[in-house]
């Protein structure tokens, strides 16, 4: 099988030619592991140069709007499609990159496969253009697959008696696994004897971390040695609550060692658009490394901790968050579900082309 995905670079923050992460790194990988011919079509608006490079069985091309202009980059991605001959044209990581599959797979006549791990008509609702075109790829997909089930009957009302959408989960990359506790907190300065409530992830009031601020205050009350440990550069009225530290931006090879710091992993979701169909990443390396997590019942994160109880808490209630925050703390509890691999996963992926391709 030739399979061509196409995907930005930066996918939440990450070069995947640098910074390999995620789905959109993993599945193409282990594809080509499996023995298919895998191509990755990477585009940017960064001003950088047109790069290509082979590595781990996969063809890497990265093009950039600034550099070549809109109509030169769509030229090139279908240079290179029809170079290629694919099966599959699989589209990642945003709407525009349904859109752009969907003309690639068009213009080559091959099969469209559209993969999603959020609700990307959250992103930018004003631009209906681009939302119209991403639900005529999802509807005209022979294989559409979800993170998660509230997301794919979201994306199944664009099908209109198309084949059901698939689910693929997420998974935590492979360096996520337990480590010695102490030795992750000697190793990024921290305090060996502290207590540490733990935010990993971008700060934003639309997502609920306000309420996690509220949740640790009320639980300080109870436990003044409390700190919460949180990761990048939060708002500086963040900072000055008492208790409150963050690490700064860490490597990428520090932040499994930052997760099993943690006496406990906060995950903080909202009932909005973007929040009913979010499958955390970091819910997903926090349990891989088996440390305790709470998180906030959304009906996507309910579904990811298999409604434990343990692990979760009211939307919004911050006083509940905080009592069962201290029930954590005093009993920890780190039992989840199966976890699923990208190993696995692309065994999942490869056996759902296998059957569009031959329904």
């Amino acid at each position: 099988m030739r399979a061509l995905f196409i995907c930005k670079r930066r996918p939440q923050g990450r070069d995947l030619l640098d910074r390999p992460y995620g789905r959109f790194y993993h599945l193409p990988v282990n594809l080509a592991q499996r023995g298919h011919h895998v191509r990755v079509l990477l585009c940017s608006h960064h001003n950088v140069k047109p790069e290509a490079r082979s590595s781990d069985g996969v063809e890497w091309i990265s093009n950039d709007l600034r550099t070549l202009g809109p109509f030169a980059l769509l030229q090139e991605l279908e240079r290179e499609a029809k170079s290629f001959k694919p099966d599959w044209v699989i589209a990642c990581s945003d709407a525009w990159y349904g859109y752009l599959a969907h003309r690639l797979a068009e213009s080559t006549g091959a099969q469209l496969a559209v993969d999603a791990y959020d609700n990307y008509e959250s992103y930018m609702p004003w631009n209906l253009p681009l939302h119209w075109g991403w639900r005529r790829a999802v509807g005209r997909a022979r294989l559409v697959t979800a993170a998660g089930p509230q997301l794919a009957e979201r994306l199944q009302s664009h099908r209109r008696g198309g084949a059901p959408v698939a689910i693929l989960p997420m998974a935590a990359d492979p360096e996520f696994r337990p480590l010695d506790r102490d030795s992750c907190r000697t190793s990024l300065g921290l305090d060996v004897d502290a207590t540490y409530v733990g935010y990993v992830g971008s700060w934003s009031a639309n997502r609920g971390s306000n309420m996690l601020i509220d949740a640790f205050r009320l639980a300080r009350k109870s436990r003044p040695d409390l700190q919460l440990l949180l990761s990048g550069k939060p708002p500086r009225d963040v900072l000055a609550e008492e208790g409150v530290m963050a690490t700064g931006y860490l490597p990428d090879e520090a932040m499994p060692m930052l997760l099993n710091s943690l006496d406990l992993a906060c995950i903080v979701t909202a009932e909005t658009g973007f929040g009913r169909y979010s499958y955390p990443a970091k819910l997903c390396e926090a349990m891989a490394c088996q440390v305790p997590v709470l998180a906030t019942a959304t009906a996507a994160v309910n579904w990811m901790l298999d409604a434990s109880e343990d692990h979760l808490s009211p939307v919004g209630d911050a006083q509940e968050f905080s009592r069962r925050m201290l029930k954590l703390l005093d009993r920890p509890v780190a039992a989840y579900p199966a976890a699923p691999t990208w190993d696995s996963i692309a065994a999942e992926m490869e056996a759902l082309l296998a059957a569009g391709a031959n329904p």
